[in-house]
C-alpha cells in the first residue's frame, strides 16, 4: 500500500502572510516606488540638516600666545570704569553671570572703545548669480552690531589690521568627531586670542583680546542674524549661555530666536564689573622693544 504523505503545518512558525501595498499610507507607497539612490540622496540631505542645526551656536576658547613675548608679567586685575551705556542700564529681570566663565586674564571685558569691527566682504571674483546672498548676509551682520551698540560703543572699520573683532564669511572650521562618531558641524563660532602690545613713552605693555567669528553664508537672513546676535554677544565679553530661550544667549537655537535680553545686558554689566589683566599696562624695560602681537 502506498503511503500518502501530507505535509503538516507548523505549528510554531505559521506561515508568512504577504503584506499587501494598498495598506501602507499613501507616502510611503510612494516612496517605495522611488529609485534606491534618490531615496539615499534625500536621506543624506535631511542628515546633514540636523546635524546643522541640532548642533549649538557655541564659543570656542583658543588662546594663541604672542609671537614675541616681552619680559613682564600680566598686571594685577582690577576692574575698568563701565561705559556710560552701562552706567546707566538698569533692570530687575536677573540675568546669567554664574554661567560665565573666566579666561586665564579674567573676563574679557573691553577697555578701549569704540571696538573696531571688520566684516569680510564676498570677493570680486564671485559669480554673479551668488551677489545678492552676500548683500542679505552683511546686512544682517550690520543689524546686529548696531543692536549691541546701544549696550556697548562699536564701529565698523574696513581695515582687518585694526580690527578688534573680525567677522569672517565662513564656515567654521570642522570639529572633531563625538562620541557617535559624527563630526560636529557648526554654522558660527567665535574664537579668541591674546597678544601684547608695547610702547616706548613710557616704556609699558599692556594684555588686549582680538575676537575672530565664524559665520556661514548659507544660512537664512533671519538665522544669520540670530547667530551673530549670538557671536557679538560672546565676542563682547558674555563667555557663556544662558539656559533660558528667550535670551539671545540661549544654549540652543530655537524657531523664534530672541533679541538682546534685559537679562543678556544685565549679565554683560556683571561682567565689566569684574576685575580683568586685559587693558592695564605694566612699566617694562625700554630695551623690550616697541610691539608684539
Amino acid at each position: 500500500m502506498r503511503r500518502q504523505l501530507l505535509r503538516q503545518p507548523n505549528r510554531h512558525r505559521p506561515e508568512p502572510r504577504a503584506v499587501s501595498n494598498r495598506r501602507l499610507p499613501r507616502c510611503l507607497r510612494l516612496v517605495l516606488h522611488l529609485p534606491l539612490w534618490l531615496v539615499g540622496a534625500v536621506l543624506a540631505g535631511l542628515l546633514v540638516q540636523a546635524l546643522i542645526f541640532s548642533q549649538l551656536v557655541e564659543a570656542q576658547s583658543i588662546s594663541v600666545a604672542p609671537p614675541v613675548a616681552p619680559p613682564v608679567a600680566p598686571p594685577e586685575a582690577q576692574p575698568h570704569p563701565l561705559p556710560p551705556s552701562l552706567t546707566q542700564w538698569h533692570s530687575e529681570a536677573g540675568d546669567y553671570f554664574d554661567a560665565i566663565a573666566p579666561t586665564e586674564l579674567g573676563y574679557l571685558v573691553w577697555s578701549n572703545f569704540p571696538i573696531s569691527v571688520y566684516i569680510q566682504s564676498e570677493p570680486k571674483s564671485a559669480p554673479a548669480a551668488s551677489l545678492t546672498q552676500p548683500d542679505l548676509w552683511r546686512s544682517a551682520v550690520e543689524q546686529a552690531i548696531q543692536e549691541w551698540t546701544l549696550y556697548l560703543p562699536l564701529a565698523i572699520t574696513s581695515d582687518p589690521s585694526t580690527a578688534d573683532i573680525t567677522i569672517l564669511r565662513s564656515a567654521p572650521p570642522m570639529q572633531r568627531p563625538d562620541a557617535a562618531g559624527l563630526p560636529r558641524i557648526r554654522s558660527a563660532e567665535t574664537r579668541y586670542e591674546f597678544f601684547v602690545r608695547q610702547q616706548s613713552q613710557p616704556p609699558q605693555a599692556s594684555f588686549f583680546q582680538r575676537l575672530t567669528i565664524y559665520l556661514s553664508p548659507r544660512q537664512t537672513a533671519d538665522y544669520t542674524l540670530a547667530a551673530v546676535r549670538h557671536e557679538l554677544g560672546h565676542a563682547l565679553g558674555i563667555w557663556g549661555h544662558s539656559p533660558n530661550p528667550t535670551d539671545a544667549l540661549y544654549f540652543a537655537q530655537v524657531r523664534d530666536p530672541a533679541p538682546i535680553s534685559q537679562r543678556d545686558v544685565n549679565t554683560l554689566k556683571r561682567i565689566y564689573q569684574q576685575p580683568t589683566q586685559l587693558g592695564w599696562a605694566v612699566p617694562v624695560s625700554a630695551s623690550s622693544g616697541s610691539e608684539a602681537s
